[in-house]
């Protein structure tokens, strides 16, 4: 998905390029914020990260609001906000409107939206979840005044075009210490990391390895490197792994919309996600030179905390025990005899749990299950300190 004019690709590159300086500089979150808000046409928006059994908030940065409606949000609102809870039941990455939301009339009798929206004058918003865990999700919200109307299809695609951005920068953020970092200092730092960093050249060499990357170097999987250059073990990743650092190289304009996420597989057949900072552009350049590199890559093995996801989705879409055990059985074997069998169930008794869980979750498929619990693992953890 392209910007469809030159003004609007200059927004967007801008955009883009602060968006992805603020993964090494959090200070650059509320200018990131501001820009998506101007580029979206909307009057407020917050970047926010909610815990739904803690039922607490960790504001990351807010920009446009009213201060004193804000704090009276976090002190009262923000637990008896009725659209938080459906974000959690959206796919990660989905663009929700609220004039285009099935309950929409049901959150326009609330006294959130008659005591705290409706003053503000704010009618209309836009949202997406960026990241989702056990008990969490991260949150981008850019709302729409009175005065310039309810959203149209010309910014859901402009959102469409920024969220991918908004969820790379967010989930590389939060594996690096940002009160370590500095651009001197940044393969000292991601060497603490556990998620794998590689750090690579324009020609896909690579420059530094911290010690999670090496390990997988020293198994070979998924990467190695031959003859100085980082390979994978899937040819198809190869050519997506290129293209990501030709597109680094460019810096921020050579960035596309889609692939927020390069898939990797090894030859054990374990799956890795790897994600991309480009390093030639903003407040990166400086990283990038030093080491001669043009882009770092986060990768992560593709596992679930199922007791920690599994909780999660019981509280919820409110599941039964049963339903609960049902859906993590579906996880580790998958299909209905399987899953009787391993429960010691009838067909039919799995069956029903299974529409139970189609229902509530609003999946249909029990491959749908499987990507929501998953939805739910977090992919940035920090390696334990001896």
């Amino acid at each position: 998905m392209r910007a469809h004019d030159s003004g609007e690709a200059e927004q967007l590159s801008a955009l883009i390029g602060t968006v992805y300086d603020a993964a090494l500089d959090p200070a650059r979150w509320i200018d990131a914020v501001e820009q998506a808000c101007r580029f979206l046409n909307c009057g407020a928006g917050v970047l926010g990260a909610a815990d739904s059994l803690r039922s607490d908030i960790n504001l990351l940065i807010h920009w446009g609001y009213d201060p004193d409606y804000f704090q009276r949000y976090l002190d009262h609102y923000f637990h008896i906000d009725p659209l938080m809870q459906p974000a959690y039941r959206r796919r990660v990455g989905e663009v929700f409107t609220f004039s285009g939301y099935e309950g929409r009339a049901d959150v326009l009798k609330s006294a959130y939206y008659k005591e705290w929206v409706e003053p503000q004058g704010w009618i209309d918003l836009m949202e997406c979840a960026l990241d989702r865990t056990a008990s969490g999700i991260a949150l981008l919200r850019c709302v729409r005044h009175k005065d310039v109307g309810y959203v149209t299809n010309a910014e859901i695609r402009r959102m469409k075009l920024i969220v991918p951005h908004f969820r790379r920068a967010v989930l590389i953020g939060k594996v690096i210490d940002h009160h370590k970092i500095r651009s001197a200092a940044f393969a000292e730092t991601i060497d603490g990391l556990a998620t794998a960093v590689f750090l690579v050249n324009a020609q896909g060499g690579l420059v530094h390895a911290n010690h999670s990357a090496q390990a997988m170097l020293d198994t070979r999987d998924p990467f190695t490197a031959v003859r100085g250059v980082l390979t994978a073990f899937d040819q198809r990743t190869n050519r997506a792994l290129g293209e990501a650092v030709v597109a680094a190289r460019d810096g921020d304009a050579g960035i596309e919309a889609s692939g927020i996420a390069i898939h990797l597989s090894g030859p054990g057949g374990d799956h890795f996600i790897a994600h991309v900072l480009p390093l030639t552009a903003g407040a990166r350049r400086q990283a990038g030179t030093i080491h001669a590199a043009v882009a770092a890559l986060f990768v992560r093995k593709a596992v679930i905390d199922l007791p920690a996801a599994i909780g999660a989705a019981t509280q919820i879409y409110g599941l039964t025990p049963a339903e609960g055990r049902v859906l993590r059985a579906v996880i580790e074997v998958g299909g209905v005899e399987p899953v009787a069998a391993m429960l010691d169930a009838s067909r039919s008794t799995i069956k029903t749990h299974l529409e139970h869980l189609f229902g509530k979750t609003g999946t249909r498929r029990q491959a749908d299950l499987v990507k929501l619990v998953a939805g739910f693992e977090s992919p940035a953890r920090r390696r334990k300190q001896k």
